[in-house]
């Protein structure tokens, strides 16, 4: 029975820890990638607006058609009459049905319509390059977050080997501290930086409980069970050659949505201009009319119609200085985008360049901490050099090892700005 009970706890033990196992989701950066592309709610916002103008422009272009309808009306009246003679009140009651088809068009506006629909496709160019402006926001921030949460990942694991650094040095101390070869600072010094270090262990591990829900949001995921990433620390848009930046900027979907309103905004003063010219309309129709369904009488009718504006409080006028004026705004718009996209570029391909050089360094730099360490611990242990200056080392050591994690963070983040300077979107794998 007891064997049978041990064999249930376990069994029920296994269960439990298994599925926890199973609820850990690894993701690699095309998984995210692609999750991103079909959640994210921006993303979702941003395809919907295009749908919007997309639909404004038909809505516009409608005026370029007949307008069509028809029609049927069914009805009576009643009349009383009432005779001045003999005052004899007569009734007349009368019934009327009628049904019929008419239309108008528009002939002609003075290209109003027509510059409206133009200033409407502009309107949807620019929707696109929001599109691709907000699918390269999103990039970015997913990719901050993955980074994010593959430096907590290493750090978990650098700073469990840093716990193991410095219970074997308390260990060595309180060996020497008990022989009477070490002082009772230096005891205090190594049971602080134990303590420190298991500090540190413990934030790296709650570091990622905050990031892994960083990238669940920036993926546009509802879920909210642990998640890992698999990836390296390897920079693949290193651009090592000064790119022509005054050419990548044309394809910046900020600069391009900017040139696309202005575009709009300059059809708009054409569209201004067309209401002071004479507008000319035709109109049609045909119907059945008479007091008896179904209306036997034919009628119909065809006429043209011709308006124009002679004075409207200065309205038309004020009307074309409003558009003239949006036009300027689009214009400086698009050149203050120009020139902080040019420079942002520049900015982003210094950093990425300063970063990835800064990785090395930081590789020579633990590189040269680890072989002191050994160097100085051996020294340490026969007594060839004080406590002070072995802890120095140390603790060098310490600091290279996450100083190092960070700089490879670091460089994969600065590639992550080049990338959004660019303009890049969830399509540009890397």
């Amino acid at each position: 029975m007891k064997r049978a009970g041990s064999f249930l706890i376990f069994a029920l033990f296994y269960c439990v820890f298994s599925r926890h196992v199973q609820a850990q989701e690894t993701l690699t950066w095309a998984d995210c990638l692609s999750e991103a592309r079909k959640n994210h709610p921006d993303l979702i916002a941003a395809a919907e607006n295009i749908k919007e103008q997309q639909a404004g422009k038909d809505i516009t272009a409608s005026s370029f058609y007949p307008q069509i309808s028809a029609s049927t009306d069914a009805g009576t009246s009643m009349k009383e009459t009432t005779s001045t003679l003999t005052g004899v009140t007569t009734k007349t009651t009368t019934d009327s049905y009628s049904y019929g088809v008419s239309g108008s068009q528009v002939i002609f506006n003075g290209l109003k319509t027509a510059n409206d629909v133009k200033a409407a496709s502009e309107n949807i160019s620019a929707a696109r390059q929001a599109y691709r402006f907000t699918s390269s926001e999103i990039r970015y921030d997913l990719r901050s977050a993955f980074v994010n949460l593959l430096k907590a990942q290493e750090l978990v694991r650098v700073n469990e080997e840093i716990v193991k650094i410095r219970r074997d040095s308390l260990v060595s101390i309180a060996l020497r501290y008990q022989s009477g070869l070490e002082h009772k600072g230096a005891l205090l010094t190594a049971e602080a930086n134990v303590a420190e270090a298991k500090l540190a262990f413990a934030q790296a591990q709650r570091e990622i409980d905050v990031v892994q829900r960083q990238l669940r949001k920036e993926m546009g995921s509802t879920e909210s069970g642990s998640v890992r990433v698999k990836g390296d620390f390897a920079v693949q848009d290193t651009a090592k050659d000064k790119p022509d930046f005054l050419q990548l900027v044309k394809a910046n979907p900020s600069v391009l949505q900017a040139v696309a309103q202005k575009n709009a905004a300059m059809f708009g003063i054409r569209s201004a201009y067309g209401n002071f010219s004479p507008q000319l309309s035709g109109s049609a129709g045909a119907a059945k009319a008479s007091s008896r369904w179904p209306p036997k009488d034919d009628q119909w009718n065809l006429g043209l119609s011709l308006t124009m504006p002679l004075f409207e409080g200065g309205l038309k006028a004020a009307q074309l200085t409003q558009a003239e004026s949006i036009y300027k705004q689009a214009e400086e718009n698009e050149r203050s985008l120009r020139d902080t996209a040019v420079v942002s570029l520049e900015q982003a391909w210094k950093e990425l360049q300063d970063a990835v050089e800064g990785v090395h360094v930081q590789q020579k730099l633990l590189e040269a901490a680890q072989e002191r360490s050994k160097i100085a611990a051996a020294q340490y242990a026969t007594g060839f050099i004080a406590f002070d200056n072995w802890i120095i080392i140390e603790n060098d050591l310490v600091k290279a090892k996450k100083d190092y994690v960070q700089s490879q963070a670091n460089a994969l983040l600065a590639e992550a700005s080049w990338i959004k300077a660019k303009g890049e979107t969830l399509e540009y794998a890397q």
